[in-house]
């Protein structure tokens, strides 16, 4: 298996964004922002079909696309203070009616079930470095901004009284989150990304620990996921990231499972 290039390419792009993905997914699920996974993705279906018929590259379109689209949300935010959830609902229903338009011209319904779904052949070793250098920007932009995410994740009030320029870290944090998820698509596919954004996460916390040993169960309950779902995938031909979804589901149920409460 693994001496084939397009599956050592896959199983190190999977490895990153495994790591990358439950690491945002805590923050997200904290602040009761999960949807914004959902909403983000489908912003990157949009980003991935402008690609295809325009002909540029579908994740460096999908990464500017869905960039824009967490910057808009988060100024959103500001009209629609008690209203969270009809943020999402706009910027979704704006991509999904982009997405559609561009994939109906016909230019692109042929490539975009890889999107759509994932496939570990799509990954080719210009896509791996393109991942590899946006998930690097990501991690060290979020250990630079620990701290302070931690603050505002929990009291965003405080925060502000603190003196931390909460509105400037929220907009580095959505936009952080636009780019793990136009990172993923290759892997994951654009329907399931939120599923190891969220369900790994969701594993972590029944094991009731502090947020940073959270943190990084999150992250290892990630890696699992994703390589075991990958190994299935390629072993019975099956869509990676509804596989890997299948796996998260499945772990989170063992641990559940494991690790009942009282």
């Amino acid at each position: 298996m693994f001496e084939l290039e397009f599956m050592r390419n896959a199983f190190l792009a999977g490895f990153i964004i495994s790591l990358l993905c439950p690491c945002i997914g805590l923050f997200l699920v904290l602040k009761r922002y999960s949807m914004i996974g959902d909403t983000l993705s489908h912003s990157s279906f949009a980003g991935v079909a402008i690609g295809l018929v325009f002909g540029f590259n579908p994740i460096i379109t999908a990464f500017i696309f869905t960039s824009i689209c967490a910057i808009v949300i988060e100024l959103l935010r500001d009209y629609f203070k008690k209203y969270a959830e009809l943020v999402m609902s706009i910027i979704l229903t704006l991509s999904l009616g982009i997405a559609i338009v561009l994939i109906s011209s016909g230019k692109a319904s042929a490539k975009v079930n890889s999107y759509l779904f994932g496939s570990i052949l799509t990954v080719s070793k210009s896509d791996l470095y393109l991942i590899s250098i946006i998930g690097l920007i990501c991690f060290v932009t979020i250990a630079l901004l620990y701290k302070k995410l931690i603050y505002t994740t929990f009291d965003e009030e405080g925060a502000k009284v603190s003196g931390i320029n909460v509105k400037l870290v929220n907009y580095i944090f959505t936009l952080i989150v636009g780019a793990t998820i136009s990172v993923s698509i290759r892997v994951m596919g654009i329907l399931v990304i939120s599923s190891i954004i969220v369900v790994p996460v969701a594993t972590a916390m029944q094991l009731k620990k502090g947020f940073s040993v959270t943190l990084i169960l999150s992250m290892i309950f990630g890696v699992i996921d994703i390589l075991v779902g990958l190994i299935t995938s390629y072993y019975f031909n099956s869509a990676p990231g509804g596989t890997i979804a299948l796996t998260s589901v499945a772990l989170l149920i063992i641990v559940l499972i494991l690790f009942k409460r009282e």
